[in-house]
């Protein structure tokens, strides 16, 4: 039988025919293609030729409508990935299962090398001899393959610019962190999303302020003035649609550092298709859809608590406002799973390692830069001067 691997749709497929699909070869010399982000386009480092990455197969008429998003006023592209009905029954009966290993090898169906590799990574290099695969996934029934992809637009060049005028604008960055940073030291990496919509019903109950100044004497007997905070009961009801609540879903980074970077425009990606791969890492899901909605949950229910806050205020011309309680309703859910592609990256500082991190679609720059801790002593000691001085020139004038 014939070495099968599973495809996009989860289906297994002849892997010949798969590697043909993923390792593109370049007409004019016979080179690896990469996904160029610049061009859009498969393009060969060698000889520069470019070739077009072939369009997708379309969903019959009947499973595929474009729907007009009622929360931004978005219609869907033709071509995106499509959006999968949320079934919380089928979450709860494959919730605690468990989809991964520590790693795996992976053989070139080039060169015969045996790479060892992280069992996340849906695709690699090869260091030997430059090939570009769409690896096999781990043997775990159940593992999504994903919908969609967001191709890089950002070229590493790019990116590295980026980070440069980024950290330069860091005040009490090292000078030596500032010039340690190296575009070569950059690797583009597809990172897995869970992206959800959902109808959301809240109704709550709560309480609006307003403020009023009276007067009152002190104990010496002299008049002074002060804020009082009138509260009045209120409830209601908020509905919303919510659009691609993102969702990182992979163990291994944190949420907070990649937010950093975000917002994505995740309404202009295209469906999945290996040659997006070519040239760049890409890790598979670490976090299983239930738990990637109960994240998205959370994450919607602080944006329902905020904004029903202002609406309060608004509504009342209510200088505060608090909720008592919000009962939110959760109906129409449906969810996406992408690949997002992001520009990742660290330096050395003092024997401290700093990740930064830039968003390869906008440019966006994220991380944490080291202080050097003699521009900030420095910084101090000429604000102790500078305050020093006009208090002279003030004692002078007097």
């Amino acid at each position: 039988m014939a070495d099968q691997v599973m495809d996009s749709t989860g289906e297994l497929k002849d892997a010949a025919k798969l590697m043909a699909a993923t390792e593109k070869k370049c007409p004019s010399c016979g080179a690896a293609l990469e996904f160029n982000a610049a061009v859009g386009k498969l393009k060969c480092p060698f000889c520069d030729t470019e070739v077009d990455i072939p369009e997708a197969e379309k969903p019959a008429q009947d499973a595929y409508k474009p729907r007009k998003k009622v929360g931004v006023g978005q219609v869907q592209k033709d071509g995106a990935a499509q959006e999968t009905e949320l079934d919380l029954k089928k979450l709860e009966q494959n919730g605690n299962r468990d989809w991964g290993t520590a790693t795996k090898v992976f053989n070139c169906k080039y060169c015969g090398a045996e790479i060892v590799m992280d069992v996340n990574s849906l695709s690699t290099t090869c260091p030997y001899c430059g090939s570009n695969h769409v690896t096999e996934a781990a043997d775990d029934a159940g593992t999504l393959s994903p919908g969609g992809v967001i191709p890089f637009k950002i070229t590493q060049e790019q990116a590295s610019e980026l980070f440069r005028k980024w950290i330069g604008a860091k005040l009490f960055a090292p000078n030596a962190a500032k010039k340690s940073a190296k575009a070569e030291s950059f690797q583009g990496i597809y990172l897995p999303y869970w992206t959800f919509d959902a109808q959301t019903e809240t109704n709550y109950t709560g309480e609006y302020g307003i403020n009023r100044t009276e007067t009152y004497k002190d104990n010496e007997g002299n008049e002074q003035t002060r804020t009082v905070t009138d509260w009045y009961d209120t409830r209601g009801h908020h509905s919303e649609f919510i659009d691609d609540q993102l969702v990182c879903a992979s163990k291994k980074h944190t949420e907070s550092f990649l937010k950093s970077i975000e917002p994505f425009d995740t309404g202009d990606n295209k469906v999945y298709s290996p040659e997006y791969l070519s040239g760049f890492l890409a890790e598979r899901y670490t976090l299983p859809l239930d738990e990637g909605w109960a994240s998205a949950s959370r994450q919607i229910e602080d944006h329902l608590h905020s904004v029903i806050l202002r609406e309060i205020e608004a509504e009342n011309s209510a200088d505060d406002s608090k909720i008592n309680s919000m009962d939110v309703a959760f109906s129409k859910m449906t969810y996406k799973y992408l690949l997002l592609p992001i520009w990742m990256s660290s330096f050395t500082f003092n024997g401290k390692v700093f990740q930064f991190v830039v968003n390869g679609q906008t440019g966006k720059v994220g991380g944490k830069s080291p202080v050097s801790a003699l521009k900030v002593t420095i910084a101090i000691l000429i604000g102790v001067a500078i305050i020093i001085l006009l208090a002279c020139l003030r004692g002078c004038g007097d």
